[in-house]
């Protein structure tokens, strides 16, 4: 489905909730940042600015850029495809020629397109898809990403133009077929976080790094492409603070940006500039440490998340723009989604709960047992504002039932050192095109590998992690739906974090004549590269 961005609002309804605005980019003439006039012809330029939140220069599949077949810069196997934003995409043939064929158990052949080169002018072929994915994979990458890809055993050339992969379940390989492939002679033995790619990074997709500063990036179209882009250039200006970057938008600085949901409703009927909101399946939620005798108790945990007002802060704090998640899988998994396995808000159950487990409310309010108080220190990264009111809100949501939640905004360097011992307001849903990894890896037991957000308390209930390794394990169908129905049921009578909701994504955008392809369901992230953006070789002119 194509999508004409113009000057104006035009909200297209889907179940009753605005899911696109029509949105566009003015496309700027001239310096990168100099702005537009008023009145000028936005439309007969033909690059664009878009102001980034995140750092720049970690342009490297490695580190999960690209991870889900959207990029610039790199193409994976398979990409994903669809209409909008209230389905699981279909993952379709990029460089490979077409879909995978399975060839005996377990084992699946794909073929690859011919004639591609990557950016440095070099020859894609079998061999850099087969470097890309063991290097993924190689401890001495620490690609932090690793896990993602454990359901694939081996993956061998097939000759220059097909690969063979063996994979460790029934399930089909086509969610694991979207990192971006980089060249073989780009490999290095050495932590991705070292790796040239980084700031130097070479792909086959359509554009190519022109220059990189600290705050600036500049992608360019490849004209070594069949059909090169009408979108010739692609200018990131880094700009970490939320409100900065609202304020670029509308001093016409930056044609397009991220935004929190009640930062972006400021734009709604505003002059020049679309809002547009994006279904996603990126959860926010509260891991709990493991080395806090309150949190590590389980009733402790049923208690907090049978006493968190979900639908209130859906409500109050994402402005509608989101939906309440109890577990990790969506309503768009359809048949595999449990609705009896959400939490339903009841603060008398919860303080019942905590009052039948020994937590009795002390002189302060705050509930104490055998002398320890009902008390975790919070962190969330500091420069994200929607984080932080996510932590508050859930702050005041346990104060209600007797829990003391000190929340702290910090560095994500202090958090990575103190999961232990203190909680985090995480984000997930990266991978979310296979519903294996939108779950595995947030409810199972940490494994070889796991990312420090990985079920960072390492709590599970009994039984969950053989259920989690029998699905991963199973072909799609009725009978792996009704494993992660069982999957749900079993957490939420001993669930191992607090899961809040699903953040629908919201972005800004300067008007402009362009038409392109409507967004489509996203995974965690936290950029530019999705939202209208997520296909830019789809914009053209609409004159």
């Amino acid at each position: 489905m194509s999508v004409t961005t113009r000057v104006g609002r035009r909200p297209l309804r889907r179940g009753g909730r605005p899911v696109i605005v029509a949105f566009a980019a003015t496309l700027l003439a001239g310096v990168a940042l100099g702005g537009c006039a008023e009145g000028q012809d936005a439309g007969s330029s033909d690059q664009i600015v878009l102001a980034e939140g995140q750092d720049l220069g970690r342009f490297n599949p490695m580190l999960g850029y690209g991870q889900s077949g959207v990029s610039p810069i790199y193409d994976g196997l398979l990409a994903p495809a669809a209409d909008g934003d209230d389905r699981v995409p279909d993952l379709v043939p990029a460089l490979a020629a077409s879909a995978p064929e399975r060839i005996a158990p377990r084992t699946w052949r794909v073929p690859l397109k011919d004639g591609v080169t990557f950016s440095d002018g070099t020859a894609f072929d079998a061999g850099d898809v087969v470097a890309t994915y063991r290097a993924v994979v190689d401890p001495k990458v620490a690609s932090g990403i690793s896990t993602d890809f454990a359901p694939i055993v081996t993956i061998e050339s097939d000759g220059p133009q097909a690969i063979t992969l063996t994979m460790n379940t029934e399930a089909h390989p086509a969610p694991y077929l979207l990192l971006g492939i980089v060249p073989s002679e780009r490999v290095e033995a050495a932590p991705a976080a070292r790796w040239k790619l980084n700031t130097e990074p070479v792909g086959t997709g359509p554009y190519r790094l022109e220059s990189l500063d600290p705050d600036q990036a500049v992608l360019v179209a490849r004209d070594d492409r069949p059909e090169p882009p009408a979108l010739r250039k692609i200018v990131y200006t880094h700009v970490p603070d939320d409100n900065s970057r609202a304020q670029r938008v509308q001093a016409g600085e930056a044609d397009g940006a991220s935004l929190p949901p009640r930062l972006a409703d400021g734009f709604v009927d505003r002059p020049g500039v679309d809002v547009a909101v994006v279904a996603s399946a990126d959860w926010r939620g509260v891991s709990l440490p493991s080395e806090n005798a309150f949190t590590a108790d389980p009733s402790a945990r049923l208690a907090m998340n049978v006493g968190v007002d979900r639908s209130a802060i859906v409500d109050d704090v994402l402005v509608g723009k989101g939906e309440p998640a109890s577990t990790p899988i969506a309503k768009v998994y359809g048949d595999a989604y449990e609705s009896d396995a959400q939490f339903a808000y009841d603060r008398s159950r919860a303080a019942s709960i905590l009052d039948d487990a020994g937590w009795r409310p002390g002189p302060d309010g705050v509930r104490v047992r055998d002398g320890v108080r009902a008390s975790f220190v919070l962190l969330y990264n500091a420069g994200d504002t929607l984080r932080r009111d996510l932590a508050v809100a859930f702050a005041a949501s346990m104060k209600k039932i007797g829990v003391e939640v000190l929340t702290r905004g910090t560095s994500w360097d202090e958090i990575d050192t103190k999961m232990d011992t203190a909680g985090a307001l995480l984000g997930g849903g990266a991978t979310p095109y296979s519903i294996d990894s939108q779950v595995y890896d947030a409810l199972h037991t940490r494994v070889p590998g796991s990312s420090p957000y990985s079920n960072p308390g390492n709590f599970t209930a009994p039984g969950l992690d053989e259920l989690l390794d029998a699905a991963r394990k199973s072909a799609a169908g009725p009978e792996n739906d009704e494993r992660y129905r069982r999957i749900q049921q079993l957490y939420a009578r001993q669930p191992s974090q607090v899961f809040l909701a699903f953040v629908h994504h919201t972005y800004v955008a300067r008007g402009a004549g362009w038409k392109h392809d409507a967004p489509i369901l996203e995974p965690h992230s936290h950029g530019v590269t999705w939202g209208p953006w997520w296909n830019l070789p789809s914009w053209t002119p609409t004159s």
